[in-house]
């Protein structure tokens, strides 16, 4: 839209890159791939989802709002295009989390769960209300406001970090994050594969989250439908994997 074009120019002093796409362009029906000399070929994934793909729920728990239904297929949409193996959550029309490339699924949920629990804790008054100096730059105090959350310091970063306030804020305490943390919920999380454990659902669990979507297709498929029971999540099987590599 010409609005977004406008914003997108002034960023960066108008160096920001604006490609326009010819929307009459169609891509190519397989795709192709070489390593060390040999040549791959596949068809490419130009499958849609959609709320069709969200209708096999073998779960106890089978609601699914309107709300749920989106933020799946955004996460969904998300990992489509996401280095494998790749899961994403979202939440209100947001993408809040993404694990990718990792040669571990539960690692994967692990990452993004981190992601999560970080902008999450953005939003705890302690961070929002950090006493930044005048001056102080957006991005740095991005940065700040992570490392705050983190909490993770060497003495030396420390002193550094103190530098961008007019007090020393006082340390976030785990078990305070812990507890702000604990009334987040609804989070919806998607994955490019099944999961082959109910490990994933464990972890998922720790983060909010009510709402899964994934291929199946695993030969534990019952060992995480009892799992999502266990915790009161709804899941969606979609037969269709995302992998992208």
């Amino acid at each position: 839209a010409p609005e977004a074009l406008e914003i997108l120019k002034a960023k960066k002093q108008g160096k920001f890159i604006v490609l326009r796409a010819d929307p009459s362009f169609q891509p190519p029906a397989s795709e192709y791939r070489m390593v060390g000399g040999i040549g791959f070929v596949q068809k490419r994934n130009d499958a849609l989802f959609d709320m069709s793909k969200l209708e096999k729920i073998p779960t106890v728990a089978k609601d699914l709002p309107e709300q749920a239904k989106l933020d799946l297929i955004l996460a969904s949409i998300t990992i489509k295009y996401t280095q494998s193996n790749s899961v994403g959550y979202a939440k209100g029309g947001m993408m809040v989390g993404v694990g990718a490339g990792q040669q571990s699924r539960v690692d994967c949920v692990k990452l993004a769960a981190r992601k999560v629990a970080t902008w999450r804790l953005r939003f705890h008054p302690s961070v929002m209300a950090l006493p930044f100096k005048e001056g102080v730059k957006r991005q740095d105090r991005v940065n700040a406001r992570v490392r705050y959350i983190e909490g993770d310091m060497q003495e030396a970063e420390l002193t550094e970090w103190s530098k961008h306030f007019t007090t020393t804020p006082v340390k976030l305490e785990d078990a305070t994050k812990v507890e702000f943390l604990n009334s987040f919920s609804n989070v919806a999380v998607s994955s490019d594969a099944f999961f082959p454990f109910r490990d994933s659902i464990d972890a998922c669990s720790r983060i909010g989250v009510k709402y899964v979507a994934q291929p199946g297709g695993s030969v534990a498929d019952q060992e995480v439908i009892s799992a999502c029971d266990s915790y009161g999540m709804t899941m969606a099987f979609t037969d269709l994997r995302l992998f992208h590599h």
